[in-house]
């Protein structure tokens, strides 16, 4: 019997390895990324001062309630363009740039995971970011970002995240299209290679060196589309999905949409694609499940299991109270600076009217960019799609409802025929050809709600400039490239095609963005910087608020320079469509 006995303990010592190696572990991560962010920090609006939905401090909320169930096996990761859209931002950024940078003390108190740039990241221009750069406490990516006097990456292209046994590589990437919008001296010795062939590169050098579980894609950089050239695609954050093997998820931004997608790779793998829109109203939310096979043996292997992307409003949860608090001294200083009184409007102005014909809005912006500049002739676009500023005290904080960028002012030399086709291709983006006087005259998109640069138009309404100095009409009712008819200059001089002009625009337009100057007027790219003969030293809200100071009291007013024709059918259908796109109020 005692033979036997040793005999069984023998046996079952000699399986235990056996059993070990037989073992298998489930493990669940989850993934949470936001994206254009745009400054919508806190849960007040600094530009309307109102309360804010969405914002980061009701994402704090979200993600405390996932740390308390997975730990620091929830992984956060920020998409980038962090650094603009309100005035949290433009205050660290330019007016108290020795202050720690209030974006890097948010992201870094949430304990995010990486960061990637935006475009409208680089819009700050070195100063801004290097140092947002360097207070950052994670590391900060871009795979396609490239310092052209060393040839190599300007940032991080990608990086480690190992939780529970899993080990995970993220890599970022951001559009290629800065050159399209930007001055050259925001993002001096830099260059933003190609999307595909960079992640194609990338992946495999991750493969190869780091032999990562998973591999996790965050790119701003749009869903399809935007801006094509020979050399790349704007928006391809889907293209790469496809068409590069070896991501299991892809988190997107920058169009400022909402997508939820499943796309297949080369390999026919499923990969989860998601975009969570902008300022903070909702998130990006994978939850991974993956199996170790023998965890703790050289035998260690980590299958993975599935992947369900879903995209989660923040907009119904409480406000993290400790976060508000940490950052209430900022607040405060922020709200003081916006609070600001620097003149009085006698009367309302609405960016809705800017759709429909001369307006109050765009014209005051005109006036400062002709005052500004001398020039003969301004180019101007709606940058809000639906905002009014009441009658009575205007505050710093209106500047921001007035022009929302921090473009710089330029003047460009353009000949008459550039001039008008440059017009041209603005309104055959903006109206329809009517066929009927019960047609539409703005070009819509039926279902476009969830797109917060469209909205509820087809085409991006930032893009939609209209002109003063010249008196024109637009004739709806003829064929794109055809509509614009400038009767003459407003001073009563004759507008000759032939003729060169100096004509004031924004820097994001003066670079060549939304394509006006290259594929309306038929400027080639490379000819644009040749073609600028101004460029302001501040941005153009700075210029707006010396205006405002100076002129003390006004009452913005149309130019009534332009309108559209033939008016027995424009004037119904702009009151049609006026109530489609903003109600019947």
């Amino acid at each position: 019997m005692r033979i036997k006995k040793h005999i069984i303990i023998l046996f079952f010592l000699l399986s235990i390895p056996c059993i070990i190696m037989a073992q298998t572990q489930d493990i669940e991560l989850r993934i949470v990324e936001t994206s254009d962010v745009h400054g919508s920090f806190f849960p007040y609006d600094f530009i309307n001062r109102t309360p804010k939905k969405g914002t980061l401090s009701r994402v704090m909320t979200y993600v405390k309630e996932l740390r308390e169930t997975y730990g620091d096996r929830l992984i956060l990761l920020e998409n980038g363009d962090i650094l603009q859209g309100q005035p949290t931002c433009y205050y660290t950024n330019y007016v108290k740039p020795e202050l720690p940078n209030l974006a890097a003390e948010v992201v870094n108190y949430m304990g995010y995971d990486a960061q990637v740039f935006g475009n409208h990241d680089v819009e700050t221009g070195h100063a801004v970011y290097d140092k947002w750069i360097s207070e950052l406490k994670c590391p900060v990516l871009g795979a396609n970002i490239i310092d052209t006097t060393t040839n190599e990456p300007y940032v991080r292209p990608y990086t480690i995240i190992e939780r529970e046994g899993v080990k995970m590589a993220v890599l970022g990437l951001l559009t290629p299209a800065i050159p399209n919008w930007l001055n050259e001296e925001l993002w001096k010795g830099l260059r933003f290679d190609e999307l595909v062939s960079t992640a194609r590169k990338w992946v495999e050098h991750i493969q190869r060196k780091e032999h990562p579980d998973i591999i996790i894609g965050l790119f701003h950089s749009g869903r399809e589309g935007g801006i094509t050239t020979d050399s790349y695609v704007e928006d391809a954050s889907l293209r790469v999905a496809r068409e590069v093997e070896g991501f299991d998820v892809v988190f997107y931004g920058h169009d400022h949409t909402k997508h939820n997608d499943l796309v297949r790779s080369p390999s026919g793998k499923s990969v989860v694609c998601l975009d969570p829109s902008c300022d903070a109203l909702m998130v990006a939310d994978v939850t991974l499940n993956l199996r170790i096979d023998n965890p703790n043996t050289p035998q260690r292997n980590v299958a993975f299991v599935k992947a369900r992307g879903i995209l989660v409003s923040v907009e119904p949860m409480d406000v993290d109270a400790d976060f508000v608090r940490h950052f209430q001294p900022a607040i405060d200083s922020v709200k003081a600076y916006v609070d600001r009184e620097i003149g009085i409007f006698d009367c309302p102005v609405y960016t809705r009217d800017s759709y429909f014909g001369s307006s109050p809005f765009t014209d005051l912006i005109h006036d400062l960019q002709l005052e500004l500049t001398g020039a003969d002739i301004s180019f101007n676009a709606p940058l809000t799609f639906d905002t009014r500023i009441e009658a009575g005290p205007i505050h710093v904080s209106d500047l921001f409802n007035l022009y929302k960028y921090e473009n710089q002012v330029y003047v460009l030399r353009m000949t008459g025929e550039e001039i008008r086709r440059h017009l041209e291709f603005s309104y055959d983006q903006w109206v329809t050809t009517m066929q009927s006087p019960d047609d539409h005259i703005m070009l819509m998109n039926d279902g476009s709600e969830d797109d917060r640069q469209r909205f509820a138009f087809k085409n991006l309404a930032f893009n939609f400039d209209s002109a003063a100095g010249i008196d024109y009409e637009v004739d709806v009712t003829k064929p794109d490239g055809q509509k614009v008819r400038i009767l003459r200059m407003s001073n009563g001089e004759p507008f000759d095609e032939s003729k060169w002009y100096l004509v004031a625009m924004n820097s994001y337009r003066g670079n060549g963005g939304g394509e006006l100057l290259t594929k309306g007027a038929g400027i080639p790219h490379h000819e644009i910087p040749s073609r600028i003969i101004f460029q302001s030293d501040k941005d153009e809200r700075f210029y707006l608020l010396q205006y405002i100071q100076k002129v003390g009291r006004l009452c913005p007013q149309a130019r009534n320079n332009w309108h559209f024709v033939p008016r027995k059918w424009t004037d119904a259908a702009i009151e049609r469509d006026k109530a489609l796109l903003f109600g019947k109020k």
